[in-house]
C-alpha cells in the first residue's frame, strides 16, 4: 500500500441522493483512472481511496437483488413519515438509513489491499464488532447468507441486527458500505422487512445499553478499528 493515500471525510447529516451522487463521482473517477492506467502504464496516475462517514435523513434503499414488496409503505405513506425511497446498485435487499446512524462508504482501490471483496467485507465487519466490544456489546456475524453484524444470532428468539452491510464493486473499486445503528429511531424499521428477513429484530447501541450514546466517540473508535483491520497507517 506504499504511496497509496486513503482520505477520510465526515459529511455529517447529508441527503441520501447528494451523497450517492458524490460516491458515484468518486467511484467513476477511480475506475476511469484505472482504465487509463491500463492503456498508459508509462504515465500511470495514482488512485486515492476514500472512507466517508455520514448519516442521512429518513430514507429506504433497495439493493439490486431485493424485492420491492419488502417496503411496506405506499408513496403517500412515505411522504407522511418524511422518508424517501431509492433503488440502488449495491447487493442485498431493503434497509433504512436515518439520523442517529453511522453510515460508512469506503471507496477503495482493492489493488492496494487484496483482490477479495468477501475478505474486505469481513474486515469491515470485524472493525464494527471490535467497536461494539468497547461498549460491552458482544456481536458477530450470522451464518452464510445473512450479511451484517448481529447480536445473539444463535438464539432465534433473541437474534437482532445492529449493522447492515451491502457493497458494489467494479475493477476492484468498492462503493456503498455499512450502516451502524447508534441512536437510531428503530420505529422506522417497522415499515420494511429489513434485508428481506421477516423474523428477526433490529437493534441499536442505544437500545442495547439503555442510554443515549456519544456518536462522535463511536465514529472515532470505528475509524481507528477500520484503520487497524485494513493496515491503514494514517488517513490523509
Amino acid at each position: 500500500m506504499e504511496n497509496h493515500k486513503v482520505f477520510f471525510e465526515d459529511k455529517g447529516l447529508v441527503p441520501y441522493k447528494e451523497c450517492w451522487d458524490y460516491q458515484l463521482g468518486q467511484f467513476h473517477e477511480m475506475t476511469d483512472r484505472k482504465k487509463w492506467n491500463k492503456l498508459n502504464p508509462e504515465l500511470e496516475k495514482a488512485t486515492e481511496s476514500r472512507l466517508i462517514f455520514c448519516s442521512h435523513p429518513h430514507v429506504y434503499t433497495l439493493g439490486k437483488s431485493g424485492k420491492e414488496q419488502n417496503l411496506l409503505l405506499t408513496e403517500s405513506e412515505l411522504k407522511f413519515h418524511g422518508a424517501e425511497f431509492y433503488h440502488i446498485n449495491r447487493g442485498g435487499d431493503i434497509t433504512y438509513h436515518g439520523p442517529g446512524q453511522i453510515v460508512g462508504y469506503p471507496i477503495f482501490d482493492l489493488d492496494f489491499f487484496f483482490h477479495d471483496i468477501h475478505k474486505f467485507i469481513d474486515k469491515l465487519e470485524d472493525a464494527i464488532i471490535a467497536t461494539l466490544s468497547e461498549y460491552g456489546i458482544e456481536a458477530g456475524r450470522g451464518p452464510k447468507g445473512f450479511t451484517g453484524v448481529w447480536i445473539d444470532w444463535e438464539n432465534p428468539e433473541k437474534a437482532r441486527k445492529i449493522c447492515a452491510v451491502g457493497m458494489h464493486t467494479s475493477r476492484w473499486v468498492t462503493m456503498h458500505g455499512f450502516a451502524l445503528n447508534v441512536n437510531t429511531n428503530l420505529d422506522y424499521y417497522k415499515h420494511i422487512i429489513p434485508c428481506g428477513i421477516d423474523d428477526k429484530a433490529v437493534t441499536s447501541i442505544q437500545a442495547e445499553l439503555g442510554k443515549q450514546i456519544d456518536e462522535q466517540e463511536v465514529k472515532d473508535l470505528l475509524k481507528s478499528k477500520i484503520a487497524l483491520e485494513l493496515n491503514i497507517q494514517e488517513f490523509a
